[in-house]
């Protein structure tokens, strides 16, 4: 299997199975309600997970939780350890009701101080960090190699967080030291602080997968400056760290990048609760998990006719495929995982079973279960079926638009009648 690479700027092979694949995915900054755009990492490390697993490798899916972060102690003044713990439960709520399952790791940042104050303690001791005042600060001129993931010259790469206590404006946070009005805090050597949002990632994922894993993944926007530092982190310590880097595509809110700094956002709970978790899953299929998708009206009820089209596959009888059709859809995911190339196929098919298997993959074996009218529509649909028998066809109607009404559409069949919503 060929996925793309952002540090290569090209295709990369995965060994063949059975052998191992770890990936780490970068989970969200728990201060709030998730949005939408969070979901598409997490859906294409779970997707990606599933695929590979079925193809005969040996995966582990890490995705972290990012509980110590400004943005959270900016959220809540004095009781951010609260807000993530709560922003942490809706998280897994809301990536709960996609249907896909868990990952086989949900890191928190709190669970690896220890390990991020011996990571940082190396550094300094390999001179590729230094302290200042209380914070710690990775020294980027020791690392030449640096803006390499991003595309940028060493020499031109933008400031991170400006300040004084730096060498070198480029220089980077590992560690910070306690601030009024920071309600969590470590004794570390360099005084009481918390770590910087990057170090977090470096640890986590050498912690759970080891010094080299196979995929690295999250949205595009984390190329620079967050991979750009976990990588210069990791190799300065002489750790292979990720194979491959695997950058999503951005969601588009009416034409601009849904985030929620800019207000436009429709989060996973919202979305689910309208359109239904398939619909939401099918949305995603739509797209190259590496381009940018928009979210609209629009795009969601194109995504929800996919979905009844699919439903109705399996109310028509089974017509076998061809011979060659399951390799098709194969050959679309094992090059660059092409989502949208795969749904072609997909949509071609009228074998339930071929169908059934390949829907499974991406969550979606629901779609070939039969959805049960409640007894009350059943009893109407057979009173109905009554009615035409016996040629009484204005109570036919009644009973029809009654049925309707409710939400269900009674179709006849050979055998009698089909219920079907609406």
């Amino acid at each position: 299997m060929q996925l793309y690479d952002t540090l290569t700027r090209g295709k990369q092979e995965l060994p063949p199975p059975p052998a191992p694949v770890r990936m780490y995915f970068c989970g969200p900054t728990v201060y709030q309600r998730a949005h939408i755009g969070n979901a598409r990492p997490y859906i294409l490390g779970m997707w990606l997970r599933s695929w590979l697993r079925s193809r005969g490798y040996d995966v582990t899916l890490v995705h972290n939780i990012t509980d110590i972060n400004d943005k959270i102690y900016e959220a809540a003044p004095g009781a951010s350890a609260e807000l993530a713990a709560q922003a942490t439960q809706w998280y897994l709520e809301d990536t709960d009701q996609l249907g896909l399952g868990r990952p086989d790791a949900l890191p928190k940042a709190s669970e690896v101080v220890l390990q991020i104050i011996r990571f940082i303690s190396e550094l300094i001791e390999s001179d590729h960090a230094y302290e200042s005042e209380g914070d710690v600060y990775f020294r980027v001129g020791s690392f030449p190699e640096y803006g390499r993931l991003s595309g940028q010259r060493p020499d031109q790469v933008e400031e991170q967080e400006p300040n004084q206590r730096k060498e070198d404006p480029r220089d980077f946070a590992l560690w910070k030291a306690n601030k009024p009005g920071e309600d969590t805090w470590w004794d570390s050597p360099w005084g009481r602080g918390r770590p910087g949002w990057h170090i977090e990632c470096s640890v986590m994922a050498e912690e759970l997968l080891g010094p080299a894993f196979e995929i690295h993944g999250g949205g595009l926007d984390l190329v620079f400056p967050h991979h750009e530092n976990e990588l210069a982190q990791s190799h300065a310590l002489g750790h292979d760290f990720a194979q491959i880097w695997t950058h999503n595509g951005l969601l588009r809110f009416t034409g601009s990048k849904m985030s929620k700094s800019e207000g436009n956002v429709v989060t996973i709970r919202d979305a689910i609760a309208q359109w239904g978790r398939e619909t939401v899953l099918v949305y995603f299929l739509t797209a190259h998990w590496s381009k940018p998708i928009d979210f609209s009206d629009e795009t969601l009820a194109a995504a929800a006719a996919r979905v009844d089209g699919f439903r109705e596959v399996f109310r028509a009888p089974s017509e076998p495929a061809t011979p060659g059709e399951w390799e098709r859809f194969e050959a679309a995911l094992e090059d660059d995982f092409n989502t949208p190339d795969a749904l072609a196929v997909m949509h071609g098919w009228r074998d339930h079973e071929l169908l059934r298997r390949a829907l499974d993959i991406f969550g979606l074996a629901s779609l070939a279960e039969e959805q049960e009218a409640p007894d009350e529509i059943v009893e109407l649909a057979r009173q109905r079926q009554e009615a035409r028998a016996a040629r009484d066809f204005e109570e036919a109607d009644r009973l029809r638009a009654e049925i309707e009404a409710a939400g269900w559409e009674a179709r006849d069949v050979a055998d009698g009648f089909q219920l079907v919503p609406r």
